[in-house]
């Protein structure tokens, strides 16, 4: 039987006391611009080394300087680093890897794909480089982002996807052959992520192309893994495709992770003796304004970091010590970005510091001519002779952006640019990315862009009508935007309107019940009224 002990937390805080953020060796905070430069050094190195070593293969063997297909065979570094070359602001190159992508990838191939892997990786990073093309000085086709070469390629990624939902549940198998769909004898059993994950990438592509079916079908995995939830409101870490859920499998599988999380953040439990640790939590926690905690969380996880160089992949909390076969670091991102995220919220130097710390360790440990060489074992700083795309994709933009706040990742919304597309006015790059497993960040102004519907422009027009009636009569709404002065509606015809119909008199709507403005709950914070890129706030 699987089980994992759970401590007090007093034994937690003796054997994972807090660091109490010293600064750097001689007195200051780390210095960001210097470590700007660090970790371009850091992705060109290993970039540089994949072009001339590993493409076109999936990823570069650092250690003997070749090149191996892992979880497809489509120059998956290329595509997983691609956002990332912007990021660090080189649009030439940028430009270049779409050419070469467009030239010399193809879906069409008989391989066995990770349909997770393939979605976050390779659908992501398409789609993520296709909303990010015109910032980087590509020529754009007529009607962008509603078209585009990469998002084409995006869309003929995640087709060879769709035939792994075909199951009785709509949760879909973990592997595809892209050419022949579902190997017959395909084990049924996949995990969570891989069944509800789908949602960021595929909700998008639809926007973008107007084709319902990825969303459809994310949404189908999503809520039917949501309905195979136990009694008490659980999912396992191991799901069967083919039934509506499986208990043997759940009940085989370790303490579940969710409950774990949900009782210590109810303080309940403080960790369980051998924690898996891929260290998000203290981002989730810092997400959702519980900063204190998420301090505390971080803090804890960054003694580790410093006790070994990085992070094992579980910990004996008892013993202070790595869970044997479980000892390696693969470069993982986690820690990095809850450390982003956190000096987002805090400004805490400490953060830097972690930072700091990952670029010394990962250079001194894991650096070699060829790259950088995950961990296998860091009681001993063991190399193994892979170098995963995630490095690329999210170790190093975590560690970039972390050092970047003017970064325009970071964007409050202050520039923004617009963009007439055949569907009218499109608000694009104000900010608000969301990433997605990969690290790839989407737009999600860009969801509006491309198939606005009648009834969704009158609903729009109604609650700006509505709110600007209300801020005319009420003082209470009369605010500055972060712009050098009050944002006023535009006025003319066609505002909210497709372009098409700029010159046409709107068709007069369904007759509806009228509805109170904001008819939420209340709620215990800011309310917030968000409409083609511009936040309202009501502190009333």
């Amino acid at each position: 039987m699987l089980f994992r002990l759970l401590v007090p937390l007093g034994l937690l805080c003796a054997r994972l006391p807090l660091h109490l953020g010293a600064p750097g060796p001689d007195g200051t905070a780390p210095d960001p611009a210097h470590y700007r430069e660090r970790v371009k050094a850091m992705f060109y190195h290993a970039y540089d080394s994949y072009l001339e070593n590993a493409f076109p293969y999936d990823e570069l063997r650092p250690l003997t300087c070749d090149g191996h297909d892992t979880w497809g065979s489509f120059s998956l570094t290329l595509i997983d680093a691609l956002d990332t070359l912007l990021i660090l602001g080189n649009v030439s190159e940028f430009q270049r890897v779409v050419e070469v992508l467009q030239d010399n990838v193809d879906f069409d191939i008989d391989v066995n794909a990770s349909v997770f892997e393939t979605n976050i990786r390779v659908v992501g990073g398409l789609l993520s480089a296709h909303l990010l093309s015109k910032k980087a000085g590509v020529k754009v086709e007529a009607g962008w982002p509603c078209s585009g070469p990469l998002l084409r390629m995006a869309e003929e990624a995640a087709r060879k996807l769709l035939p792994a939902f075909q199951t009785p549940t709509g949760m879909p198998y973990g592997t595809v052959n892209l050419l022949h769909g579902v190997n017959p004898g395909e084990t049924p059993v996949t995990c969570t992520a891989g069944i509800g994950t789908f949602i960021v990438e595929f909700a998008t592509l639809s926007s973008l192309t107007g084709d319902p079916v990825f969303e459809d079908v994310a949404r189908v995995a999503l809520m039917r893994l949501w309905e195979s939830r136990s009694d008490i409101g659980l999912v396992g870490n191991h799901i069967d495709v083919l039934t509506e859920y499986n208990k043997a499998i759940r009940n085989y599988t370790r303490f579940d992770d969710w409950y774990l999380w949900v009782q210590m953040y109810k303080g309940t439990v403080s960790m369980p003796v051998f924690q898996s640790l891929e260290a998000y939590w203290p981002g989730l926690q810092s997400l959702i304004g519980d900063i204190d905690n998420a301090m505390r969380t971080f803090l804890n996880y960054y003694t580790v970091w410093k006790q070994f160089g990085g992070l094992p992949e579980f910990y004996n909390i008892p013993q202070g010590y790595t869970v044997e076969k479980r000892e390696g670091y693969p470069l993982r991102p986690e820690l990095i970005e809850s450390a982003m995220y956190l000096y987002r919220a805090t400004g805490d130097p400490i953060l830097l510091e972690l930072g700091r710390d990952a670029v010394e360790s990962i250079e001194k440990i894991s650096k070699v001519e060829c790259g950088f060489a995950t961990i296998k074992d860091l009681r001993d700083h063991k190399l193994d002779n892979r170098m995963e795309s995630f490095f690329l994709a999210e170790t190093v933009k975590y560690l970039y952006l972390l050092f970047d706040p003017t970064n325009f990742i970071h964007n409050n919304g202050s520039t923004f640019d617009s963009v007439i597309t055949p569907y009218g006015e499109c608000i694009l790059g104000a900010g608000g990315y969301i990433f997605n497993t990969e690290a790839h960040p989407i737009d999600p102004a860009a969801l509006h862009c491309c198939q606005r519907l009648k009834e969704e422009q009158w609903e729009v027009e109604d609650l700006m009508r509505e709110f600007y009636s209300l801020k005319r009569n009420k003082s209470r709404f009369q605010r500055k935007t972060l712009s050098s002065g009050p944002w006023e509606p535009p006025t003319g015809p066609g505002t909210f309107s497709s372009s098409e119909n700029h010159d046409q008199p709107k068709e007069k709507k369904p007759a509806k019940q009228k509805v109170p403005l904001l008819s939420c709950p209340s709620q215990p914070f800011t309310s917030k009224l968000a409409l083609l890129g511009q936040v309202f706030l009501d502190s009333s």
